[in-house]
């Protein structure tokens, strides 16, 4: 049999073993691991072996491999395409590598990499792409390698586009609360792979830096009170860019949905026959206060929260929320978008009977550099956003949780 060095060159390929034989000799973890592999690749395995594994002897009763139990003997790779010698004793996995040598099926020796015909890479799949490491003999390596490709892919920071199959369309990112580490996994790998790029001030503005030269960059930041993009010019961006042939990814901050006007854009383009898609963001109104040191909810303090927007005043005909029964609630109150108006948002919480003493905790640009934070009671939170000077973004937590901090 043929002698391989560590240092000798190998042709990496990827085999197909979908409906081909595989066979395993040895019943052990390292054939274990070695089957589920295999199971993965669809192939028809079967097992040779006295003894295995409970993991493996579950596999055999659910009829995903054939378990010969038995010890191994002369032919038991007839008509297999690729062979893995796992057995404990060095001299099994030797006779079958003999056997896989006269046959010409590859052969990978768990026991000596030196007398592999074939080496077991380190295997990592994320998105459909396949990341497979030869570590040149050392199978520690292999994984961190691996793992660190891997994690590339999974943060957006190691680009993987798709050429092929790619479909035009849009895509609504959460982006979360501001931090480029709090948008998800998908939402990066597809902002990393996106031909335009429609963000909100609030989304993870430190992210857009690391798009391609080639990436359009769009501006759809809607500041209180400021020069804005009006929703129908944003949905007109989407769409044309879209019918243009181009991937669509829509930054916003938070959640699409949670006071983000997600739901309109995807109106917007079902009506212009755009594919559209969801990536949810972990919303602010959870997060920031979690990542401040203030738990929305605790056992014996708070079983419940609510999140309402403060953006139109509650005396105001068009405010949707039931402001007197937030009142007479003893849970916790989230408030977004309602600094301006927090005054009379007190007030009336006050007027419903909400203890003007209860804890309230102010909270702008959470996770972001410049954040600021300022803790009060609900009956001076008025003076004391006019004194310390704060502007929106903020968030607003009312209830005895802040007092937990």
């Amino acid at each position: 049999m043929s002698t391989y060095a560590d240092s000798a060159p190998v042709y990496p390929a990827a085999l197909r073993l979908a409906g081909r034989r595989a066979v395993v000799v040895g019943g052990g973890p390292v054939a274990q691991r070695r089957v589920l592999g295999l199971l993965d690749a669809r192939a028809e395995v079967l097992v040779v072996a006295p003894e295995a594994t409970p993991a493996i002897e579950a596999l055999a009763d659910g009829g995903e491999v054939r378990w010969e139990r038995r010890p191994y003997r002369d032919g038991d790779l007839a008509e297999a395409w690729y062979a893995i010698a796992a057995a404990d004793d060095p001299a099994v996995n030797a006779a079958v590598a003999r056997e896989a040598e006269a046959g010409r099926v590859f052969c990978s020796r768990a026991d000596s990499a030196e007398d592999s015909t074939a080496w077991t890479p380190a295997v990592g799949r994320h998105d459909g792409v396949t990341v497979a490491v030869i570590g040149g003999g050392d199978p520690r390596r292999a994984v961190d390698v691996r793992d660190g490709v891997l994690e590339g892919l999974r943060d957006g920071t190691l680009a993987a586009p798709h050429h092929r199959g790619r479909t035009p369309g849009v895509v609504l990112v959460g982006g979360g609360p501001g931090d480029p580490d709090l948008i998800t996994v998908r939402g990066r790998r597809l902002l990393a792979e996106a031909d335009v790029v429609v963000a909100d001030r609030l989304g993870p503005r430190g992210l857009l830096d690391e798009l391609a030269a080639d990436v359009e960059i769009i501006d759809a930041s809607k500041i209180p009170y400021g020069r804005a993009l009006a929703q129908e010019a944003i949905n007109e961006v989407l769409i044309d860019r879209a019918k243009a042939g181009k991937s669509v990814v829509r930054l916003k901050g938070g959640d699409p949905f949670v006071f983000g006007r997600g739901f309109e854009e995807v109106l917007a383009c079902a009506e212009a026959g755009v594919p559209c898609s969801v990536v949810p963001g972990i919303t602010s109104s959870v997060s920031v206060p979690a990542l401040a040191g203030i738990p929305v909810t605790h056992r014996g303090v708070a079983h419940e929260f609510t999140v309402v927007s403060g953006h139109v005043a509650p005396d105001n005909p068009k405010s949707l929320v039931d402001w007197a029964a937030l009142g007479r609630m003893t849970g916790t109150l989230v408030i977004l978008m309602g600094i301006e108006r927090i005054g009379a948002i007190a007030a009336t919480l006050i007027a419903h009977g909400r203890d003007p003493e209860t804890p309230v905790a102010v909270i702008q640009e959470g996770t972001m550099p410049g954040e600021r934070r300022v803790q009060t009671t609900l009956g001076l939170i008025e003076a004391a956003v006019a004194e310390a000077a704060i502007r929106p973004p903020a968030i607003v937590v009312v209830g005895p949780v802040v007092g937990l901090a």
